[in-house]
């Protein structure tokens, strides 16, 4: 598959898996909702309850910018809708800013909910470096 045709599978997905690397080399994996355009990838902190704002995975692309999101789509009763789609890339975390704003604004876009309570923690951008996938699609 072409990056094109990728993309257009990530598309309509609401959430991706995030993977970042921690201090002691082990990987940690969270759900996110995410957004995208040509070459970036960005989620944000929200106002969904945590114990705090300042979690594991903003100390870990810190120290290791190198992340990997996963996008995938099950079918249980189709398994010709099966599909999945790996990004890569180097992540930064930012607090305010441009790349901030651009990262809150490609978020509000997508998901009405941030249009109506905007993320109020840091936000993470991704300069996507490779895409890779499968479908079973024909």
């Amino acid at each position: 598959m072409n990056e094109q045709e990728l993309l257009d599978l990530v598309s309509d997905a609401r959430v991706a898996t995030l993977a970042t690397i921690r201090a002691d080399g082990r990987v940690d994996l969270v759900p996110i909702t995410f957004a995208y355009d040509e070459s970036l990838i960005v989620t944000a902190i929200d106002h969904k309850r945590k114990s705090t704002i300042e979690l594991k995975r903003l100390d870990n692309i810190r120290q290791f910018p190198e992340v990997t999101l996963l996008v995938d789509h099950y079918d249980d009763q189709d398994w010709e809708q099966l599909w999945w789609v790996r990004m890569r890339g180097r992540a930064r975390v930012y607090e305010s800013g441009a790349e901030y704003e651009a990262a809150l604004e490609l978020l509000q876009a997508r998901y009405p909910q941030y249009l109506e309570k905007r993320p109020l923690g840091a936000a993470i951008v991704i300069e996507r470096t490779e895409i890779t996938g499968w479908s079973s699609k024909k």
